[in-house]
């Protein structure tokens, strides 16, 4: 099948501003076939599904931390964070290890940890109160997002394991928790390409894990929603977006290329954290 025209391009870019509208409207919408069928490489290779579906996930205000969590944020050891730090609803004294300096206003924190970035707690001097609320109902909503989506290009793949696998793009659905085993897991695909990874139980990578990324695929792009808790073990190279319905804990070495955003609390020990 031949590649999209310049007018097939521009019919789908139409298309996919419409349903997003529709989208926001509360109307339903069903897409012509044209869309599925123009939307094949010509190698006869199906893309991934409707464009709705497999773009980036927008984390709007949340995308200017590092870490964002509910009720807690804790280090132990030597960590390192390269972003800002984010809690809320619970109050500073929840954000724990860091040695917070208060800043004259009062509005953020400081830590020898967090360079270059800022801690931010709900209970710090307005706007931070209400900065806090938006960027934890951001997260919520990309968690929402990410889950939401439809049309997975593969379903329980590797029943849950997906050690050692090539992934390419795409959209993953799994019933059950998923497991990258020490051998790791790589992601091929191009700079501009997404994958989401919807996971209804628990996602654990386990010790010396390592996350490859191939072909130019960007850490921005991988977007891993969690429902249960994310364990991630000692000395794992971990990349991509973590949004988890519960708690994000990394062991001892381990580093993400990425962002931890917990619903419940992220536990830090001797860690490096840095935002695509």
């Amino acid at each position: 099948m031949k590649n999209l025209s310049s007018n097939s391009t521009t019919v789908l870019s139409r298309w996919t501003k419409f349903i997003s509208i529709s989208r926001k409207a509360g109307l339903s919408v069903v897409l012509p076939a044209f869309l599925f069928i123009a939307g094949c490489k010509k190698d006869d290779t199906v893309v991934a599904g409707p464009i709705t579906d497999h773009s980036a996930v927008n984390l709007h205000s949340a995308s200017s931390f590092a870490i964002i969590a509910k009720s807690g944020v804790s280090a132990t050891g030597v960590t390192s964070i390269s972003g800002d730090i984010g809690l809320s609803p619970a109050a500073a004294s929840y954000v724990t290890g860091f040695g917070l300096i208060m800043d004259a206003t009062n509005t953020f924190s400081t830590s020898a940890l967090v360079v270059p970035g800022k801690i931010y707690a709900s209970d710090y001097t307005p706007p931070t109160p209400s900065k806090m609320t938006t960027a934890v109902s951001d997260m919520e909503i990309a968690y929402t997002d990410a889950a939401g989506r439809t049309s997975p290009d593969h379903i329980e793949l590797g029943a849950g394991n997906i050690t050692s696998m090539t992934l390419a793009p795409g959209l993953y659905k799994w019933g059950t928790g998923v497991l990258i085993s020490a051998a790791g897991v790589t992601l091929s695909g191009s700079a501009n390409d997404v994958w989401i990874f919807q996971i209804s139980q628990d996602l654990t990578v386990a010790n010396g894990a390592i996350i490859t990324l191939s072909g130019g695929a960007h850490a921005s792009n991988i977007f891993w929603q969690v429902a249960g808790q994310t364990t991630i073990g000692t000395t794992v190279a971990m990349k991509g977006i973590i949004l988890c319905k519960t708690a994000i804990a990394m062991n001892t070495g381990a580093t993400l290329n990425g962002r931890a955003m917990a619903q419940t609390a992220v536990t830090l020990a001797g860690n490096t954290v840095v935002i695509p």
